[in-house]
């Protein structure tokens, strides 16, 4: 029972009514104490400030209709309502307007890199929380802002390798690997971070990197499949590139992308994703050259097969899978403690539900896109009580279910003539990322939109009917008064033994 009591707690800490702030306000707050239009050192300030923190939401993958809602929101909340925000890709451009006789005040703001560091992102959704409930003056919200952006992250580098490599190692075993193809995905994920940090660290283009974390993922699998009977193992090549690709591919803004297209931003989403695009390519020529100096050589991998839908019994074990591949995706992106529980919940959600509709054989793009709506369903109401940015579950949430395993497929099939087969499963890897995105933007709306009922908002209970048993009110009773005629024939009938009427 005490069992039961903890889950339920923490169930109820996560879900409630409270919302996060990035949960798209929808207007703001009169300002309690409005700074001085007129004083133009003021407004720079509050102008700053709001692209500032405009930018670190942009660079950690929200969408540019979120941004500039809260970009928006900051300045109205210190007294500039009438402002006009223009997000782009890689920019913020603000504009206040300050009455018919002053000239308005704008200011721009260049995005210049992209972080997903989930703490850095729940702090500033915390400093907008303040701001909007404590009204924090313009000079303190900066300081905090600058202290946010320049803290260093909260785990260690090597926590955040790691992290990536139980990442691949559960990936694998949702796709149907088993202990050696999940130890050789771990491995190889590490030895493709460690190398990705180095190039990093040096400013080779993301492009280049991604190249050369694709040929890593697919060379380990390749060797070890062509020396498999000097080593007495038996591995599936597959299943160890495409949990690698995986990773790759979940460093990509594919969310943010799709977000901007259905939410109204059409210049930014076609802008991420055409950088979508190209990572994706450098992703493709990475295992590309891998597989065609192995086919120079002289080893040839197996044809890949359509996996089978899994198995009942197959379910405990890959949803499990699923939900530690979003546990360690949030903590390889520096999520906090609480953040943590909501991916791993999220994530077990997204993949109980891919699992059970792959059952039916309906394929893995609605499998995908039903999956991700519970998903960003899960993760807006979880983000309303431990008071997390949706994004965090949401991103954590599909990552497992990236087409890691189609997109290889269809690679494999282009490079082996296979034309139709290939340019199928190319598509397919396309169709299940638009369909990871769009379902978590409907379930996020949905989440939005979803209310507790009233009465249980006011009396924390839920009134339920019950049955009692209706009462009518007694009629008064009205004695007539007898006379002494009818005293007499009383008295005759009890003396007779009859039951009188009375």
């Amino acid at each position: 029972m005490t069992f039961l009591q903890d889950v339920t707690a923490s169930l109820s800490r996560l879900t409630g009514e409270r919302r996060a702030t990035i949960d798209t306000p929808t207007a703001a707050p009169s300002p309690l104490r409005p700074i001085d239009l007129t004083d133009d050192a003021v407004v720079a300030e509050v102008l700053d400030l709001a692209v500032r923190v405009g930018e670190v939401l942009l660079a950690s993958g929200t969408s540019a209709m979120d941004t500039a809602s809260q970009v928006q929101y900051i300045a109205a909340t210190y007294g500039l309502a009438r402002c006009d925000v223009d997000v782009t890709y890689n920019s913020i451009t603000i504009s206040a307007h300050r009455g018919p006789t002053r000239p308005p005040a704008s200011t721009m703001r260049i995005v210049e890199y992209r972080s997903m560091d989930f703490t850095r992102l729940a702090a500033v959704d915390n400093l907008i929380r303040d701001v909007r409930v404590k009204m924090v003056s313009p000079a303190v919200a900066r300081e905090t802002l600058d202290a946010i952006t320049k803290a260093p992250h909260p785990y260690n580098r090597w926590i955040a390798t790691l992290a990536w490599s139980g990442m691949a190692a559960a990936i694998s075993v949702l796709v149907g690997g088993d202990a050696l193809v999940a130890v050789v995905s771990f491995l190889t994920t590490m030895v493709i971070d460690r190398i990705g940090r180095v190039l990093n660290r040096v400013g080779l283009p993301f492009f280049f990197q991604q190249v050369v974390g694709g040929f890593v993922a697919a060379t380990p699998a390749i060797t070890l499949y062509n020396f498999q009977e000097q080593l007495n193992i038996t591995i599936s090549p597959s299943l160890v590139i495409a949990a690698g690709v995986t990773v790759l591919l979940s460093g990509l803004s594919l969310v943010g992308s799709v977000q901007d297209a259905i939410t109204g931003a059409p210049i930014t989403a076609s802008a991420r994703f055409f950088e979508v695009l190209m990572m994706t390519g450098g992703i493709i020529a990475g295992v590309a050259t891998s597989l065609k100096i192995a086919a120079i050589v002289g080893s040839d991998l197996p044809l890949i097969t359509n996996n089978p839908p899994p198995g009942i019994d197959e379910l405990p074990t890959k949803v499990l899978a699923g939900a530690a591949a979003s546990l360690f995706y949030a903590l390889a992106c520096y999520a906090e403690r609480r953040a943590l529980t909501a991916a791993f919940l999220g994530g077990f959600a997204g993949a109980l539900v891919y699992l059970l509709i792959q059952t039916l054989s309906t394929g893995p793009i609605i499998a995908s896109a039903f999956a991700a709506t519970v998903v960003g369903l899960a993760g807006g109401l979880m983000a309303r009580r431990a008071l997390i940015p949706p994004l965090i579950v949401a991103v954590a949430g599909i990552t497992p279910l990236l087409p890691g395993l189609s997109l290889y497929r269809g690679l494999y099939a282009l490079l082996n003539d296979q034309l139709l087969l290939g340019i199928s499963a190319l598509l397919a890897a396309f169709g299940i990322g638009c369909g990871l995105a769009a379902g978590v933007t409907l379930g996020e709306w949905g989440a939005r939109t979803l209310r507790r009922p009233r009465i249980l908002a006011r009396t924390e209970e839920l009134l339920r009917p019950t049955l009692r048993r209706r009462e009518e009110p007694r009629r008064p009773v009205v004695r007539r008064r007898r006379g002494p005629v009818e005293l007499k024939k009383k008295k005759k009938i009890q003396a007779s033994g009859v039951p009188s009427a009375d």
